[in-house]
């Protein structure tokens, strides 16, 4: 049997998602609404699958205050609360459970030392091998299909706070390694609100997301005036010439950005493309928007036999993500 790593789609069947509870930073900005967001995405998903919660031990009365009571809290010492990125990506080691340990520098601009130990802490505790990489990265900045492809940003791989001096070539030996990848498609950059001081230069789980292997969603703003315009123009055309790891020439699927453009005379990142594959469940950021109804209806006819279920994501969003961000799946192997 192969030993290789191989990343599993989100769409496969988990054991249970993996999340933070908000500390620090994120509390002080307002408590009440990043406590009222990720509890609603906790509680909605431990209806589906089990949820572990990381808690720092300043946040335990905050978490069994919100939490549902299945949700299982498990104290762990944290720098902030984005389990997509710091937390270990699972992959499968000749068919067992196993992860991947990025190397987590804040995305580029801030050490966070305790949330580099995230992901030995959840891979220690279930108990699966731990790959270490000195590859600086994000699970938010990557998307697979589960046969072999996986979608990237050449702004997140090549940025030179991440990984300095590294080209596609480098990027992609270790993708091959680590996840299995062996088609690497590379859109360019990612939203523009997404490159201010506190962005992450361009997740591509803004950008495109795979509905089954051939078939992916793709971010698109309708809006000429607007930035994102030729940014999302830019990745369709990319998606729209590329193929996947079987040689097949990717369907692309469009999926209109929300019509709210800003949020307190700021620009705003919000995405549909953000959610989360959950056992029997997609879970939608909604945004009080008129292209939330018609986005579920959408979902619906993609994903048939799952439940579609949505969540208000401004005030995720507005603390640096959204509810794909602040989960992680672990995938039953």
């Amino acid at each position: 049997m192969s030993t290789s790593l191989f990343m599993p789609a989100e769409w496969r069947p988990h054991t249970r998602t993996w999340m933070s509870w908000p500390v620090g930073g994120y509390v002080l900005e307002g408590a009440q609404a990043s406590y009222r967001a990720w509890s609603a995405v906790a509680n909605t998903v431990v209806r589906y699958e089990p949820v572990t919660m990381l808690v720092d031990p300043s946040e335990r009365e905050s978490a069994a205050a919100w939490l549902d009571p299945r949700v299982e809290v498990v104290e762990q010492p944290l720098d902030d609360c984005w389990m997509r990125d710091n937390g270990p990506t699972f992959v499968s080691e000749g068919g067992r459970l196993a992860g991947v340990d990025w190397t987590f520098n804040g995305w580029g601009w801030a050490p966070h030392e305790k949330d580099d130990q995230v992901a030995a802490f959840v891979l220690d505790r279930v108990g699966a091998p731990r790959h270490r990489t000195g590859m600086v990265g994000e699970g938010g900045g990557i998307h697979v299909d589960g046969e072999g492809t996986v979608i990237v940003t050449e702004t997140v791989q090549l940025d030179p706070r991440r990984n300095p001096g590294w080209t596609k070539a480098d990027a992609e030996a270790h993708l091959r390694r680590l996840i299995g990848a062996e088609k690497v498609v590379w859109l360019p950059r990612g939203l523009t609100a997404d490159y201010g001081r506190y962005g992450t230069n361009g997740h591509v789980d803004l950008l495109a997301s795979f509905v089954r292997p051939g078939l992916v969603l793709c971010h698109v703003q309708p809006d000429p005036a607007h930035p994102d315009h030729e940014v999302t123009k830019e990745n369709l055309d990319v998606l729209r010439a590329s193929t996947d790891a079987r040689g097949r020439p990717l369907e692309v699927v469009e999926l209109p950005a929300p019509t709210v453009q800003e949020a307190d005379g700021e620009l705003v990142d919000y995405s549909y493309i953000n959610h989360y594959l959950a056992n029997g469940l997609v879970l939608l950021c909604s945004f009080d928007d008129p292209r939330d109804a018609e986005t579920a209806e959408l979902f619906a006819r993609l994903f048939p036999g799952r439940a579609v279920e949505s969540v208000d994501a401004r005030d995720i969003f507005a603390l640096g993500g959204g509810i794909h961000c602040i989960t992680q799946q672990q995938p039953a192997l």
